[in-house]
């Protein structure tokens, strides 16, 4: 039962947080969901996976996988489960809802997750070697995140007028304008519906409110800007970000990924 887990800095566009496989998979419950995106997949056996009070079947070779910070829980429902996974990191890790068309869950179906497994099977082969090489372990990073990518464009979003019209022009001007007062009421009367309404959308396509959206792309940014411009103190980052309080924004730093950005910084 194989497992690796990053021994680095986050320095490279993409890297894997952790990755693993031939894991014997054992219940798991997390209320207030991954800090990560975080893929499973079956390798043998059959298990369910219960986001939001929908459940997923995944059979061998099928997987999920789930953006930051959504509740979920997953089981076996066989005598034995197995699986591979992977968790993503890096330098431009915010791009990452972008590459899978803004879902918050993506299923892997299973010609896609056999292209997969044979990926992780040949990336948990060379681990010796890709975990001081990082420049190699960013391309099979990047490799593994583009095979998510065909799978997104057959489950665009594209198609869902409400998407369309209202989520994703808010979606664009947060990912242009995150470092400005946005609220969500601002953000609403840009596309002319309320802010609940709005949320309500955000909700069902993106599995957020806008509010939460907003903070974690202004979250993401932080990470990269606390990795990548170690000069830069956590004020100069809060404001860079779109916080002119920097209490404010190490309690929200801290409320999303559980550690202070000092901490956060040191740790990687």
């Amino acid at each position: 039962m194989p497992i690796h887990f990053r021994n680095t800095p986050a320095a490279e566009p993409f890297l894997f947080d952790s990755i693993g496989s031939h894991w014997n998979q054992s219940h798991v419950l997390r209320p207030k969901g991954y800090p990560l995106f975080h893929y499973l997949q079956t390798e043998k056996g059959r298990g369910i996976i219960k986001i939001r009070d929908i459940e997923y079947t995944l059979n061998e070779d099928e997987g999920l996988l789930i953006a930051p910070y959504i509740p979920h829980s997953y089981a076996k429902d066989s005598l034995k489960w197995t699986t591979l996974f992977a968790t993503f990191t890096g330098r431009i890790q915010s791009s990452i809802p972008s590459v899978i068309r803004y879902r918050p869950v993506l299923f892997i179906d299973r010609e896609r997750g056999v292209h997969i497994r044979n990926l992780v099977d040949e990336i948990m082969r060379k681990w010796d070697s890709l975990s001081t090489d990082t420049y190699d372990q960013s391309i099979y990073c990047y490799r593994m995140l583009m095979s998510f990518t065909d799978s997104a464009l057959t489950q665009s979003l594209t198609d869902e007028p409400l998407y369309m019209h209202y989520v994703e022009p808010v979606v664009k001007e947060i990912e242009a304008h995150y470092s400005t007062e946005l609220t969500a009421r601002e953000l609403s009367r840009m596309v002319y519906v309320t802010p609940q309404y709005l949320s309500r959308l955000f909700k069902r396509f993106l599995g957020c409110s806008v509010y939460e959206y907003l903070t974690s792309c202004r979250i993401g940014r932080a990470r990269e800007l606390l990795l990548t411009h170690p000069d830069l103190s956590v004020q100069k980052i809060a404001y860079q970000v779109g916080y002119n309080d920097a209490s404010h924004f190490t309690a929200m730093f801290k409320k999303t990924t559980g550690i202070t950005p000092l901490e956060f910084r040191r740790t990687n």
